[in-house]
């Protein structure tokens, strides 16, 4: 919004250009109004007339239709008065634009039917005036007939077979209504057939595709074209999210989403665009709209989830079922009023239509993040423990209360179902405890409750609340008189108090103490503890054993290796004396990980296969997918892909027989991701990787959750699955935690540059630009990392060159520049660089070229550091590349002798490639052809340039390079054909 009036015609066009880049909205609106009193003020009517079509496209689509209208028959009086000022430009604006009046007046209730029909007859009177031909005339005619709800037929042959003019309506806006029209008369196949040329982007405009994307989703799914359907939905919703001029085609989209049993998604994305609610002023949209928001709200309640929460009108909070009732008024008063007005019942009938379709597909999976009404659920205020569907809970609360101390001494899965159901029990208020000496006091059970959620606490990282909640479980065991179980408990607490993280950067040496002493002190409790049964031995044992090996994960240090062979040791020994067989397997899984952390690799696999063959023989089976785990993960440090494909498979299906705390299956996806990767299989890796992520997330483990959803939006990207990029990245930052800035706000600024990258990719350059100058101004104040600023600033650079902002686009090179100074990044500033110089020479030709070159300037200036620093690129080298760049910007830029010069340096340091260097081929083979384009067209010179090229094409044919000739010897071909 300009902060002062313009004071002069020149000003005016300028903050006119200016608006026209802001998106549709109130401040281009409320921009566009000021610039119209602005314009008053000038004598000449010329500029109140760019003014004035200024603000009626703002109106127009910033969904203000009652607005437009009156906007337009400014302009059209001043036409009456002063036709002359309406140069061929401006004339053809203004009769362009009785359509977007005719539209306005279908979209208002409020305005008779019979004004409508006049507003065209004076359409038609003008255009016949103005000797312009009829058809945009009669395709309004025939959209207030399919408006009405009439019989169509004749107005469709009326538009349909005439030839179009100037001021028909663009070539994807008519196959839109063409298409529309077959699908009103039930032909999906004929509708699809006549979208296709939209469908494929072959035409587009400024609503489209957009629209007709959202219209083409039902029918695609009809004809069962679902993968089509799903891409379509990824593509056509960000082209239309959040728009308040396109709500009714997210309606559309939120429909699409409740059909396919995406009901999750719907209400996600019923949330992004909750501003639709407010800020679509076009009773037409808003019908639109409301309709599709009420079949996603009808569908989720339904389902049983009426009472959940939902983004609707603002002021207040709603539920799905609240929600439902207040849409379901407004739209149905909304399509009363189109019908008295219209005096059919065509838009209450459309309406029951949509409200009245059945699901077309059980389940279409249309994200990566894929989540059910259950995953969106809030949770409960105690989360429930997972069990297995199978596990079986005692009835009689005796037996299973002694079950579940049994099945925990064995470690048996079931313990966390006996124990679920027991926290329950306890917690009632008529609990009863029962009078058993076998059962013992209710303070052991409560102590048996408290270590039970002190173990979960401890798996989830959370060492200090364990050690506390041990803590209180050993005061309990010592009043239950239970010693050997609160020596338990104590030694618990050693350990995990060992765990807790120290701050600073002697964190790893600080840990490593306090667990020596931890051992040291569980060793003397072992040995001043009498008493203790076998099981409580064996744990104590197997806790000895833990602290030293979490000392050797923390250290790597080889003198830490062999205390912790002997602690496993002792620790199989007894448990094979008492036969503990879950502690034996504990204790070889020990030994086998202990090899690998050594570097005995070999050692580490040979013991795996060993434990793999007693647990298959005597159990217990539930140890089976963490072994085959980590069978896997040796075999992918051996490069034995498949084989640790296979383990990994195996150990993901055994897994699911066990509840998600027995076994950890987030690790086995991402394990399985990466032998997906090496195996060539990246689709496959994918679905691993997302899985691993959401399993995270419904742990509460947020942070891992998105650091592998983040690898996942990558590798989309890489994959160039770019609207699955997008449509994850949009669904993790609309995440709460994210979006109330609770997120570690690196991980936040790589999920956002990861978008901002897959928007480029997508050629959303506008949307991508935006990010990227965002994320570079808030990496600017990153003192701990301005390496990251540096490539952040240096891509942001790019972008605006590519949008020919190269002011900006030297500003943001400059930051970069300044950020390499103190963390260089050589290889990805200097390509920066040398592509902002290709991009000026090549929009601004001759006119650019000393500023394309002071890049390149500073672009050799990198080239000398990265050398002087002894920095060897992953690709070409910098001076080659550097040495191209100047022969393509003064090609640019018409100073042909200086680019032949500079390609023949590049040639130069490229040398020619030998027989196995494909890549290095391509290169050269590519300098050639520059140098012999710019030598022989520019230069006028075929015979040298001939000369070149066939030299070129006879060394490549000898060392096999048949396939880089081809360009080579097309140009020579030319050349001789222009001689």
């Amino acid at each position: 919004m300009p902060t002062t009036a313009p004071q002069t015609t020149d000003e005016l066009y300028q903050a006119l250009q200016d608006n026209d880049r802001r998106p549709y909205g109130r401040t281009r609106t409320v921009t566009a109004e000021e610039l119209v009193d602005a314009a008053e003020q000038f004598a000449e009517p010329v500029p109140l007339v760019h003014a004035l079509l200024e603000l009626q496209e703002a109106y127009t689509y910033g969904s203000e239709p009652r607005k437009s209208p009156v906007v337009f028959a400014r302009l059209l009086t001043l036409f009456d008065e002063q036709p002359d000022i309406f140069d061929d430009r401006l004339r053809h604006m203004l009769f362009w634009r009785f359509k977007w009046v005719s539209n306005a007046l279908r979209a208002l209730p409020e305005i008779p039917l019979a004004s409508l029909r006049q507003w065209l007859t004076e359409m038609r009177d003008r255009y016949e005036k103005a000797g312009l031909g009829l058809h945009p005339y009669y395709g309004q005619a025939y959209q207030l007939a399919a408006h009405v709800g009439e019989d169509t037929a004749l107005a469709y042959e009326l538009w349909a077979g005439r030839s179009r003019t100037r001021l028909s309506d663009c070539e994807a806006c008519e196959i839109c209504e063409r298409a529309l029209y077959h699908l009103t008369a039930g032909d999906d196949e004929r509708a699809l057939r006549a979208w296709e040329p939209v469908l494929a982007g072959k035409e587009s405009c400024q609503e489209e595709p957009a629209r007709s994307l959202s219209y083409a989703l039902l029918p695609l799914l009809r004809t069962g074209r679902t993968d089509r359907a799903r891409e379509l939905h990824l593509a056509g919703y960000r082209g239309c999210r959040r728009n308040p001029s396109m709500s009714g085609e997210v309606g559309r989209h939120l429909e699409f989403c409740a059909l396919t049993g995406n009901e999750a998604r719907g209400l996600e994305l019923l949330a992004e665009n909750r501003n639709l609610f407010d800020e679509v002023d076009s009773p037409l949209d808003q019908l639109d709209f409301l309709t599709g928001v009420e079949v996603l709200l009808q569908r989720v309640g339904s389902l049983g989830h009426g009472e959940l929460p939902a983004a609707g009108y603002a002021g207040r909070t709603w539920t799905v079922a609240g929600l439902r009732a207040e849409v379901r008024d407004r739209a149905d008063d909304l399509a009363a009023r189109f019908d008295a007005r219209n005096g059919t019942a065509a838009h209450t009938s459309r309406r029951r239509a949509r409200l009245d379709r059945a699901p077309l597909l059980d389940t279409l999976e249309l994200t990566l993040r894929t989540r059910s009404l259950d995953d969106v659920t809030p949770a409960s205020p105690v989360a429930a423990t997972a069990v297995r569907p199978d596990a079986a809970v005692p009835d009689s609360l005796p037996e299973l209360i002694l079950r579940a101390r049994t099945s925990d001494e064995q470690g048996h899965p079931d313990a966390q179902a006996c124990w679920a159901r027991l926290r329950t029990l306890v917690a009632a208020r008529d609990y009863t405890h029962p009078d058993d000496p076998a059962v013992g006091p209710l303070a052991r059970l409560r102590a048996d409750l408290l270590a039970d959620e002190a173990n979960r606490a401890g798996e989830r990282d959370r060492f200090a609340d364990a050690a506390a909640l041990h803590e209180e479980a050993a005061a309990l065991y010592e009043d239950a008189g239970a010693p050997g179980d609160a020596a338990l408990a104590r030694a618990c607490v050693l350990l995990a108090t060992a765990e807790i993280p120290t701050e600073g950067a002697d964190g790893p040496e600080a840990k490593a103490a306090a667990l020596t002493a931890a051992h040291a002190s569980l060793v003397r409790m072992h040995e001043e503890t009498p008493g203790l049964t076998p099981h409580q031995e064996a744990r104590l044992l197997r806790l000895r054993a833990t602290a030293l090996a979490l000392r050797l994960q923390t250290t790597g240090s080889e003198e830490h290796v062999a205390p912790v062979f002997a602690e496993a040791d002792r620790l199989r020994a007894f448990a094979t004396r008492h036969d503990l067989a879950g502690q034996i397997s504990g204790a070889q899984l020990l030994r086998a990980t202990t090899y690998a952390i050594s570097g005995d690799l070999p050692t580490a696999v040979t013991e795996t296969d060993a434990l793999l063959e007693r647990l298959k023989a005597h159990g217990p089976a539930w140890h089976l997918p963490r072994t085959l785990g980590l069978r896997g993960r040796l075999q992918l440090v051996l490069q034995e892909p498949q084989a640790a494909y296979t383990d990994l498979a195996e150990g993901l299906r055994l897994a699911a027989d066990w509840p998600g705390d027995t076994v950890d299956p987030t690790r086995l996806h991402t394990d399985l991701a990466e032998a997906c990767l090496r195996l060539g299989r990246p689709d496959e890796a994918l679905r691993h990787l997302t899985r691993s992520a959401e399993l995270d997330l419904r742990r509460g483990s947020r942070t891992d959750a998105y650091c592998t959803y983040s690898n996942a939006a990558q590798l989309s990207l890489d994959l160039g699955r770019v609207e699955d990029c997008i449509a994850l990245l949009d669904s993790l930052l609309a995440e709460p935690d994210v979006a109330a800035g609770e997120l570690d706000d690196r991980l936040v600024a790589q999920l956002r540059l990861t978008r901002a990258r897959a928007l480029h990719a997508g050629e959303d350059l506008k949307a991508a630009t935006a990010e990227f100058v965002a994320l570079a101004a808030e990496s600017a104040g990153w003192d701990d990392d301005p390496g990251s600023h540096a490539m952040i600033a240096a891509e942001t650079a790019v972008l605006l060159a590519e949008s020919g902002d190269f002011g900006r686009a030297r500003e943001a090179a400059d930051q970069a520049l300044a950020a390499h100074a103190r963390a260089p990044r050589y290889e990805h500033l200097s390509n920066s660089l040398r592509e902002l110089a290709r991009l000026q020479a090549q929009q601004q030709g001759p006119d650019g070229l000393p500023d394309a070159l002071a890049v390149l300037a500073d672009a050799g200036r990198v080239a000398d550091e990265a050398r002087a620093a002894g920095y060897e690129a992953h690709g070409r080298s910098l001076d080659t590349a550097l040495a191209y760049e100047h022969g393509r910007v003064n090609a640019y830029a018409g100073a042909y002798e200086d680019a032949l010069a500079a390609l023949e340096q590049a040639l130069a340091l490229l040398g020619e490639p030998g027989r196995e260097d494909d890549d290095r081929a391509g290169e050269w083979a590519e300098c050639v052809r520059l140098a012999g384009a710019v030598e022989g067209l520019y230069l006028e010179r075929p015979a040298p340039a001939r000369t070149r090229l066939d030299a070129a094409i006879a060394r490549l044919t000898a060392l096999g390079h048949t396939e880089e000739t081809e360009p080579l010897t097309s140009l020579a071909a030319r050349l001789r054909d222009e001689e």
